[in-house]
């Protein structure tokens, strides 16, 4: 039986990042990784917000695998065969220090992992942790692939489903309406191409959201982010209207229709498929968030919930990097009073508070609420589209007036309902 100070399960961003931190400061750690290497497993969009985990890292980034930072920031809403598209370019995007970068997490996870090692943390991938060991009500250790492990305190970082998280009574199974699933595949471009289809110069980056049509007008979106010579390409979609209505609808078929549409297409076309995932992603925001810490344990990154969709952003990784990062800050404090109780370990809570990671969720708790109406995804983008179409249409006879050709759309119901969605959009 081997022991040590913390062993942390899942090397994803938020494993990495508290093995890391623990590390740097004498702590024996062990991190314990499912997949073939850190970066196998784990599926992201590939952005990544630096700003607010600047200060906690600040000797990785100028070293860190990253691949372009984002200068250019699109929306689009697709209906039938139509598309709104706005983009914004802003200087700020363009000057260092830089808001955000895509990444692929194979690179970044791998690279920051043999970080975390050289300061002194032990590394074990293709294992899986199975379970928790419990005594006194106390977490003292795990079991994986059959071995039994012990230490102080067990850091769960094993992704949206945490099965540690239960094991040890944090949490009950997760409610659909909680979670959506995510597809994406990483298509491989020259990066002359990329950089002429996007606008880009250099190391600069695009980052696009699609909303509508995209998923056939059920709650989600999709994405694409450029990389050095690739891009990343996906969609979400909520789980709870993956199960409903009828047809049932698949959500690969989904990314397929999506690659074909005729926007997609040109972007994609003489790339290359080289990677294909899914993941399984929170979507409940402050309210689906439990208890993130009992005796002997403590639960970071997606295993905590802490993922957030407010329909132009999304983000988690940031979330990921500062919750492991906070994690770990309270695991030195209750090292210090050798007490590893949830009353000890409390501290963890308090470093989250005050950090911008529970503001933000405070901030935004609303949103999935005001996004869980098919009126976003179905009804604006069908409306948009139809408005536009007439505006610009031009016929061979007189062509109608704008405001006319507008106001047909805006009956006095639809403006009313449209107030009602306006009053729920004021509380994001």
């Amino acid at each position: 039986m081997e022991k040590f100070d913390v062993i942390i399960a899942g090397a994803g961003l938020a494993g990495l990042a508290a093995a890391y931190t623990l590390a740097q400061e004498g702590v024996e750690v062990l991190l314990i990784e499912k997949g073939d290497y850190p970066g196998a497993k784990n599926v992201t969009g590939g952005r990544l917000y630096v700003n607010p985990v600047r200060e906690l890292f600040p000797d990785l980034w100028k070293k860190a695998p990253l691949e372009r930072f984002i200068t250019r920031e699109g929306a689009s809403i697709m209906a039938g065969e139509r598309s709104i598209n706005v983009e914004y370019c802003g200087s700020e995007l363009s000057q260092e220090p830089y808001q955000s970068y895509s990444i692929l997490r194979a690179k970044f996870d791998r690279w920051f992992a043999k970080q975390a090692e050289r300061k002194g943390a032990m590394l074990v991938s293709k294992s899986r942790v199975d379970d928790v060991i419990i005594e006194n009500d106390q977490v003292v250790g795990v079991w994986a692939g059959g071995d039994e492990l012990r230490a102080d305190v067990v850091i769960a970082c094993d992704g949206v489903l945490s099965l540690l998280a239960e094991k040890a009574g944090l949490r009950k199974p997760g409610n659909p309406h909680d979670y959506a699933v995510g597809f994406k595949e990483v298509i491989e471009l020259d990066s002359t191409l990329i950089e002429e289809r996007f606008g880009l110069e250099g190391n600069e980056g695009a980052a696009r959201l699609f909303m509508g049509e995209v998923t056939r007008g059920k709650f989600g979106g999709g994405f694409l982010y450029t990389n050095k010579d690739s891009l990343s390409l996906g969609i979400v979609v909520g789980i709870k209207d993956l199960m409903e209505g009828s047809p049932a609808v698949q959500a690969p078929i989904l990314l397929d229709e999506f690659k074909q549409r005729p926007e997609i297409a040109r972007l994609i076309k003489g790339g290359e498929s080289v990677e294909y995932s899914a993941h399984v992603i929170p979507e409940g925001g402050l309210k689906a968030i439990g208890k993130l810490y009992g005796n002997g344990i403590l639960l970071a990154g997606d295993a905590a919930g802490l993922a957030m969709n407010i329909g132009v952003t999304v983000r988690g990784m940031e979330y990921a990097l500062a919750s492991g990062y906070y994690a770990a800050q309270a695991v030195l404090q209750a090292k210090e009073k050798e007490d590893f109780t949830a009353g000890s370990l409390s501290g963890y809570e308090k470093l989250l508070n005050d950090s911008f990671i529970m503001k933000d969720f405070a901030a935004f708790k609303e949103a999935p609420a005001v996004l869980d109406s098919p009126r976003f995804f179905k009804h604006y983008p069908e409306l948009l589209g139809n408005i536009m179409k007439d505006v610009y249409e031009v016929p061979a006879g007189p062509k109608g007036r704008l405001y006319p050709t507008i106001k047909k759309y805006l009956t006095l119901k639809e403006m009313w309902s449209m107030a009602g969605d306006m009053r729920k959009v004021m509380k994001i």
